[in-house]
């Protein structure tokens, strides 16, 4: 698979955070793909992100989790988003000192994926929990920001994953490293 690591041209004016506030911005170091919105392409997503999280080395578990997010937000698009119509999914990312991110900018109906978002009632027998809405508690609460935004008429998801010093687990805390923050 070839990737584009030059400039993105995202949709998003350039030099602008993205939405959530943080400072990330598609320099020379971004890289871009542009897949079909079809389950089938969602293998180039992943790898793209498996490539971008391992040329920042990520430690292992951050990658996983961030992949994890990426997979189901991808899938998310295709399956709920698009609903089995034509359309295209852009993704780029880069390296920051301080953290790697990854946005996903697509055309399907407006919808921010946080409002399936909650926590999994695991105090209630599983035949009287809701449907749907784990996996993406499950994906977004795995990295350290997930942001939405609808801009010019385009979803804009954006997932960030710290760069530590040493890796933490997520969330919780850390015997050697107190309250995770």
């Amino acid at each position: 698979m070839a990737i584009d690591y030059g400039p993105a041209s995202t949709g998003v004016a350039r030099g602008a955070p993205p939405p959530g506030g943080f400072g990330v911005a598609a320099g020379p170091g971004a890289a871009v793909i542009r897949v079909p919105a079809a389950l089938g392409e969602l293998d180039r997503v992943a790898a793209f992100v498996l490539d971008l999280g391992e040329r920042a080395a990520l430690p292992h578990d951050a990658l996983y989790r961030l992949r994890l997010a990426a997979d189901e937000l991808a899938t998310n698009i295709v399956m709920h988003g698009y609903r089995g119509a034509s359309g295209e999914i852009t993704v780029d990312g880069g390296i920051d000192p301080d953290q790697v991110w990854i946005r996903f900018q697509d055309d399907a109906p407006a919808f921010d994926p946080r409002q399936g978002m909650r926590p999994p009632a695991l105090d209630r027998p599983l035949a009287e929990r809701r449907i749907g809405g784990l996996g993406v508690y499950l994906a977004f609460t795995a990295v350290d920001v997930f942001a939405y935004d609808l801009v010019a008429g385009r979803n804009v998801s954006t997932l960030v994953m710290l760069r530590r010093a040493e890796p933490r687990p997520p969330g919780g805390t850390d015997a050697d490293h107190g309250p995770i923050e």
